[in-house]
């Protein structure tokens, strides 16, 4: 299969990008400056599985990536221009702001006692959330730095059941609908569409027969000593896993004697999906720390955030190539 780099890489630094709440909405490059205008452009693209990383109203490397990704996959010649996904986004999403009220029920999902050691995790039944406002950022594919920068009058260490927030308008990534130990099943039409995992410009791209762009999120990639170049296929895909966490496996690629069994959950090492391939011991999936996307380096798996993670299962599946370059 052909596969085509679409980005220039930190092309945003020659640009000097910067995103602005006030000023002129765009640049002389067409790309805009106002918040308002980058998350509705960020939903959208989020909404068309070219994930922008995070949603937070600013232009960063894997928003620009998005809009070059979008426009090469609706066929636009010029996929540097954002006027097409502007003016696309504009139409489709009208509302960038949400409000969210925190209910009962979501709080089985979230543990302050949490610990941060391994050796202390695995006497917990699950490794949970540690606040509401970890809960409510990843739900709306965001972070709690502009969580708190939607919500100036409150304090989000201290939400509580009841409060209501202001957040992104995204649909958002439930937990509360994660199946426990769901796995699936290879699918005559999922099966066949391949998934390009490119360790240089950090995106995974899922392409269909006759190499139709289906999707394009940021990953974090292994450590480059680690990473299992080569082609290689999805052997499994579970929800929620428990996770062996192997200090001297993650650091020298070598397992050790001394191991522990974590629990399943949102914080696991390996977040809420386990998307296996035929190199033993590798794998895509979700992570514990969905704003450290693109940046910190795993061992010699492939990391996405978990809101991207969960949607592996509707585009790939056991079958599936694996293009790992």
């Amino acid at each position: 299969m052909r596969f085509v780099r679409f980005i220039l890489p930190f092309l945003l630094l020659t640009l000097g990008v910067h995103a602005q709440d006030t000023g002129p909405k765009e640049d002389a490059t067409g790309v805009p400056k106002d918040q308002g205008t980058i998350l509705q452009l960020q939903i959208f693209l989020d909404k068309h599985l070219f994930g922008p990383g995070k949603l937070d109203g600013a232009v960063g490397e894997f928003t620009y990536k998005a809009v070059v990704n979008y426009n090469y996959a609706t066929g636009h010649r010029d996929i540097y221009n954002w006027q097409h996904v502007l003016a696309a986004a504009a139409k489709e999403v009208p509302v960038m702001y949400a409000s969210f009220k925190i209910r009962p029920d979501l709080m089985q999902h979230i543990n302050p006692e949490l610990p941060e050691k391994p050796e202390e995790q695995v006497k917990f039944p699950a490794m949970a959330y540690r606040s509401i406002v970890e809960l409510v950022a990843e739900r709306f594919h965001t972070d709690e730095t502009f969580l708190a920068k939607l919500n100036p009058d409150k304090k989000m260490e201290s939400l509580k059941v009841g409060d209501s927030v202001v957040v992104p308008n995204i649909r958002s990534f439930r937990i509360e609908e994660v199946k426990p130990l769901a796995s699936y099943k290879a699918d005559p039409v999922l099966s066949k569409n391949t998934i390009v995992i490119d360790t240089t410009e950090r995106i995974a791209v899922v392409y269909g027969p006759g190499e139709k762009f289906l999707a394009a999120f940021p990953i974090t990639p292994g450590k480059p000593e680690f990473i299992p170049v080569g082609n290689w296929s999805v052997k499994t895909i579970l929800n929620t896993p428990t996770f062996r966490y192997d200090k001297q496996f993650l650091e020298a690629g070598v397992r050790g004697e001394e191991a522990y069994q974590l629990p399943p959950g949102p914080n696991s090492p390996v977040g809420i999906i386990w998307c296996g391939i035929s190199k033993s011991g590798i794998g895509l999936h979700g992570t514990a720390s969905p704003r450290t996307i693109g940046r910190s380096r795993s061992a010699g798996c492939v990391r996405f955030a978990n809101w991207d993670a969960i949607r592996l299962p509707t585009l790939i599946r056991p079958g599936s190539p694996v293009i790992v370059r």
